[in-house]
């Protein structure tokens, strides 16, 4: 390697763009194992310039310009622009709204000329970005609550309009800066609150409500009962268990039903039925149970590459997009499947690395901010496929079809790299 190469090549971070190549090449070998379907000549089926695999490729080409473009970019422009390009996100998530196009129910694709893409998969990116430009200017203090509301604000004002896009799957990766926030300071007992909250709401899907009124009875009766020299040395402390348990009350008695019959459309009511196994209509569990049959299929050691019965036949709808995990499954097994995931958490794992190896609060941020957004799509995507989540339509990163979820993930990747290559210049 002479010396132009060497100093082009310098600092980036090898492992991370290893585990992405090798997450690309394992998705474009699932979308041709979920389209492929033996009838023709294996060659002739590779080059097929109509299948969403060969798109797939094309896409990767034009992420690697992307990639190469980035890479080549001053890391200066990154933090000089983050909140040009939050505006610009913002204004495309808008524009949707009003020349938007609908697709499988979904009012969230813009197309310009014969390009079709999602802005909400873009606006991670930009949002990561002004995150993190505003969690390490100078003038913001994250102990003050202002400054955590207005960070709240940058990530939930998003996510709001993607949720007006009735793309509800999407909307819920943007509460994953939320982990970001929680790595620079904000309160562990927020997080404590926002799990509760979410036990109590599939209480109150899965337990009768009066029951579960019953149980908040007697545990309120109990900790009063134990904390009772506690309570006459200190009377507030009783005021906040009865305001506990007067929340709880209100929120299963009155809050969940509210939710469940004004606000949430009936097909995503049907689809949390699904995964709580409360709905029985063969039509709205067929996706999930076809996933996991696809799956299961695959026992430990899988069927083999592109011999999968179940994907073949074509029995599991949007295979190459939400459900491609199930294509992993039946052909690599369990042990597959643990492999891939495996590289997965090396990806997250070496992320963080570098983002705690920064002298840079933005570089820092912006990392964990990567390291939240693939690990919230990743987590959604395997459960919803395994029945653990509701159908939302969220995309695997790096491996499912999409050319826009695609180049988003190249781009929060390598603009990553390009930060940490220049980690020795402190930006604060």
């Amino acid at each position: 390697m002479n010396r132009s190469q060497a100093k082009l090549t310098q600092g980036i971070d090898w492992p991370i763009v290893g585990l992405y190549l090798a997450l690309v090449i394992i998705g474009i070998m699932s979308i041709f194992a979920a389209e492929y379907r033996g009838d023709d000549n294996v060659w002739y089926d590779i080059i097929h310039p109509n299948k969403n695999y060969s798109r797939q490729l094309v896409w990767f080409g034009v992420s690697l310009v992307l990639a190469a473009v980035i890479w080549l970019t001053d890391s200066k422009f990154f933090t000089a622009t983050a909140n040009l390009m939050y505006a610009g996100g913002l204004l495309l998530l808008l524009l949707v709204l009003g020349i938007g196009k609908d697709v499988k129910g979904s009012h969230s694709w813009l197309v310009i000329g014969g390009f079709q893409f999602q802005p909400a998969e873009l606006t991670k990116l930009c949002t990561n970005l002004a995150l993190a430009k505003y969690i390490s200017s100078q003038e913001t203090d994250f102990t003050k609550l202002r400054s955590r509301l207005i960070a709240a604000a940058i990530a939930l004002i998003p996510a709001g309009i993607i949720i007006l896009q009735d793309e509800t799957g999407l909307a819920l990766v943007y509460f994953s800066f939320f982990l970001v926030m929680y790595r620079e300071g904000l309160p562990g007992v927020l997080l404590v609150i926002a799990f509760s909250g979410i036990v109590l709401v599939l209480s109150a899907l899965l337990v009768d409500r009066t029951v579960l009124f019953s149980i908040f009875t007697v545990v309120t009766a109990l900790v009063i009962y134990f904390s009772r020299r506690e309570i006459k040395r200190k009377r507030s402390r009783l005021a906040i268990i009865l305001g506990v348990y007067a929340f709880c009350g209100l929120f299963v008695m009155f809050v969940v039903p509210f939710v469940f019959t004004k606000v949430l459309k009936d097909y995503q009511v049907r689809r949390i039925e699904v995964m709580l196994g409360k709905e029985n209509d063969p039509k709205a569990t067929y996706n999930t149970r076809q996933s996991m049959i696809a799956i299961g299929s695959g026992g430990f050691w899988g069927k083999g590459y592109l011999k999968g019965t179940q994907t073949r036949y074509d029995f599991v709808p949007e295979q190459s997009t939400d459900f491609i995990f199930c294509t992993i499954g039946e052909d690599f097994g369990f042990l597959g499947s643990i492999v891939f995931l495996a590289i997965y958490v090396a990806l997250l794992f070496r992320i963080i690395f570098v983002a705690e190896r920064q002298r840079s609060t933005f570089t820092r941020v912006y990392a964990y901010g990567v390291a939240g957004i693939i690990f919230f799509h990743l987590a959604i995507n395997v459960a919803m496929t395994i029945g653990l989540a509701p159908v939302i339509g969220i995309p695997l990163p790096l491996v499912s079809y999409g050319g826009s979820s695609l180049m988003t993930f190249t781009m929060l990747i390598f603009i990553l790299l390009r930060l940490d290559a220049d980690r020795q210049m402190v930006l604060r």
